[in-house]
């Protein structure tokens, strides 16, 4: 089967190669991949900026679809062929705090799809029979290939900052992650504001057609000006910065109000500078928001079946995973919203 490859450190070192098919373990599952996302962190991978991260060589991919192609020993419980998409995590420790607490996202020893374990960007991928999800009928592959980016979202949004009905949300970064962001603090009662940068008309106009109640280009917006206005001069409740971006942290700083919440759910890949003073004289929470986790996963499936959140429509390209460098460079480009990834044999 034809496999997206990183093999080493450093930047590029991507490269596609015939792999044998797995045969899955005990208690695992063999997953035939319909449809795979390019996810942000893929983009630092190819970058060389995760290295540290990486057990090489890895077949990268984590967000996907797929159907049950084959059943490890032990598991009866699923049939063939059924609809399915899948966790991130491969394994956790289980005993530490964090495992103890139902936080495994954040374990120590947590072995992740696309990064420790061989992942999506192929034709076959195993997975842990406990880390999938069978899909509710409404639900087809290309919007399931997002579940695991809509899982983050909701973490983000509804376990980690706890936004109320009526807060005035302001999201930076209209890309995949920020879009869906949007949409579960529009689930849970907010009023959204989505905030791009010049070159992202596109996807401002998604937000739009997504829910959100304002779509502003900081290019054409006095962005902390309209927030205030809106707010009798306090400014926003809760901010999300989705971009990885440290313009759009400072700017997030600016406009949350006196004693409002800051959650950082995009990545920055470096280290960055910012005024934390501003924390201390406005009494900022800041939360981090990392992954996701199964509370989060039903959550998001919930809500995609509901039609409170769409994911489909981020997708605006799609290639084979033989092309790999044109899908990585579209995607790098930033040049429509969400790529993916099919198999091919």
């Amino acid at each position: 089967m034809k496999a997206v490859v990183k093999t080493r450190v450093g930047a590029g070192n991507t490269e596609i190669q015939d792999r044998a098919e797995p045969v899955p373990a005990p208690g695992e599952v063999l997953v035939e991949v319909k449809v795979a996302g390019i996810c942000g962190s893929d983009i630092h991978i190819a970058k060389g900026e995760f290295d540290d991260w990486l057990r090489l060589p890895v077949i990268i991919g984590h967000e996907f679809s797929g159907i049950v192609a084959a059943l490890g020993p032990g598991v009866t419980d699923i049939a063939l062929g059924t609809p399915l998409t899948a966790e991130t995590s491969y394994s956790v420790c289980g005993v530490c705090p964090y495992c103890q607490e139902g936080n495994y996202n954040i374990c120590a020893g947590r072995k992740v799809l696309g990064y420790h374990v061989d992942g999506a960007f192929t034709r076959y991928v195993r997975v842990p029979r406990e880390r999938l999800y069978p899909l509710p009928a409404s639900i087809d592959f290309s919007a399931a290939a997002l579940a695991e980016p809509l899982a983050c979202a909701v973490h983000a949004v509804t376990e980690q900052t706890g936004v109320r009905a009526g807060d005035l949300v302001v999201v930076f970064g209209p890309g995949p992650v920020g879009l869906l962001t949007a949409q579960v603090a529009k689930a849970e009662g907010g009023r959204v504001m989505v905030v791009g940068a010049p070159g992202d008309d596109e996807r401002l106009e998604l937000a739009h057609t997504l829910g959100a109640d304002w779509a502003v280009n900081v290019g054409e917006t006095d962005v902390p000006s309209q927030v205030r206005k809106l707010m009798d001069g306090l400014g926003a409740d809760v901010v999300f910065e989705c971009s990885g971006s440290e313009a759009a942290a400072r700017m997030g700083l600016e406009v949350v109000r006196k004693r409002g919440k800051f959650t950082q759910v995009g990545i920055f890949g470096r280290n960055v500078e910012l005024p934390f003073d501003t924390v201390w004289r406005k009494e900022i929470t800041i939360h981090g928001s990392a992954s996701q986790k199964r509370s989060a996963w039903l959550r998001a499936l919930t809500l995609l079946d509901a039609g409170q959140v769409q994911t489909a429509p981020l997708i605006t390209d799609t290639f084979p995973i033989t092309e790999w460098d044109a899908a990585i460079e579209k995607a790098m480009r930033r040049d429509g919203i969400k790529v993916s990834l099919v198999p091919v044999d």
